[in-house]
């Protein structure tokens, strides 16, 4: 299929009332069809890998589009230029979320655009790269307990960013860390503590949030079963 028909076709798929719901979750863009996650899974698997149609559907600035381009896009032709490029179009947290989730985790740069992004000041930039520690504490099984513990000073440090796009990325990255072991969850919630003491509301919330989840009597014996 051609960028056209692709086009035309999610344009048919698209929903009014998807895109009135989105709206109501932050989910904002320049256009919007409205095409369901499990309509676009499905057209991305008719299509399979493609690279170079990622790159011309992601051009389109076409919200459906786009995501559709981070499920077909090939992880092993993605260069780091690309990241940067599309990380800067990132206008929305699920456009974010979606990129990093299906594609960005995927290549070898990863932990490096992470740790890079989470430095960076605008909101969507910033929330990739916390977005990527959290997946990468879900599905990098490779990477070692040293590799996380080195990611919970920048979870402090930036904690205190009171942008919801933000401060629930941290969150959800303090989280999935303290869930991937019982050395990580020991480590995670005394980072939760710390950040608890912090004078800022966003820095308590993430705090009181991730303590709820890490200490819960549900996470305790899922990690400790792991061990048996």
């Amino acid at each position: 299929m051609t960028v056209k028909q692709i086009i035309s076709r999610l344009e048919s798929l698209g929903n009014p009332k998807n895109v009135a719901g989105m709206a109501r979750y932050g989910i904002v863009a320049k256009k919007v069809f409205g095409v369901s996650a499990p309509i676009l899974r499905a057209v991305a698997k008719e299509i399979g890998h493609n690279h170079e149609l990622a790159l011309k559907l992601w051009a389109t600035e076409i919200y459906d589009a786009r995501i559709l381009a981070a499920f077909i896009d090939d992880p092993k032709l993605t260069t780091e230029v690309q990241m940067e490029r599309w990380v800067k179009d990132f206008d929305n947290w699920a456009i974010c979320d979606g990129c990093c989730i299906h594609l960005f985790r995927k290549i070898p740069f990863a932990w490096k655009k992470a740790k890079s992004w989470s430095k960076r000041k605008e909101e969507f930039v910033k929330r990739a790269g916390f977005t990527l520690f959290a997946t990468l504490a879900v599905h990098d099984e490779q990477a070692d307990d040293k590799k996380f513990v080195q990611l919970l000073p920048i979870i402090k440090r930036a904690s205190t960013d009171e942008r919801n796009g933000v401060k629930k990325a941290v969150n959800w990255a303090l989280r999935q860390i303290g869930k991937r072991n019982l050395v990580l969850n020991k480590a995670a919630i005394q980072t939760a503590k710390e950040i608890k003491k912090i004078n800022s509301p966003a820095a308590r919330w993430i705090a009181n949030d991730a303590l709820r989840e890490l200490q819960s009597e549900a996470v305790q014996k899922r990690l400790k079963n792991k061990l048996d």
